[in-house]
């Protein structure tokens, strides 16, 4: 171990690889600072908004919004929003993926995979069959991301962004 996080070596790694002590810790008003203050990587911001945005919105339907910090030790380093309405008009908004951020200096860590994967069991406890997810294409978006997730592009908004749907 280095350092307050925990580096190993792994075989066929090209660089140390952080093993990261991750949980969920639930929005609240004594992490939503931290949250709004992850930062991105050059050119990402164009896919993302703040996360008070996504904290304003569940305002709207606390009941079905399901919002989470991910911490490494003490340290916020992610969020996720997800939302399950099993009353929405459209299949996708039944189950679905809102937002994820991870901050810009520990992306490549697992964090967003970890946080993905905390949301499909949510999906999976409620008695789901898929997952959805929205996204924009470009060269730094998040599709290559949600595809090594295992998303699978189903569909197209009316705004040519890509849905995609993980089967649980």
């Amino acid at each position: 171990m280095v350092g307050g996080r925990g580096y190993a070596i792994v075989p066929g790694a090209r660089y140390p690889f952080v093993m990261a002590e991750l949980r969920l810790e639930e929005l609240s008003a004594s992490n939503v600072v931290a949250a709004n203050a992850l930062t991105m990587k050059p050119g990402q911001e164009q896919f993302v908004a703040p996360v008070s945005y996504s904290a304003a919105a569940a305002v709207s339907n606390p009941a079905t919004s399901w919002q989470r910090v991910v911490r490494d030790g003490d340290e916020v380093v992610g969020f996720i929003m997800g939302n399950f309405d099993p009353d929405a008009e459209h299949e996708e908004f039944r189950s679905i993926l809102w937002r994820i951020n991870v901050d810009a200096d520990d992306q490549g860590r697992g964090i967003g995979t970890f946080a993905v994967r905390a949301l499909a069991d949510e999906a999976r406890r409620r008695g789901l069959a898929r997952l959805y997810v929205i996204w924009e294409s470009g060269e730094l978006g998040p599709e290559q991301f949600f595809l090594r997730s295992g998303f699978q592009p189903v569909g197209e908004t009316q705004y040519g962004e890509t849905v995609g749907a993980l089967d649980l």
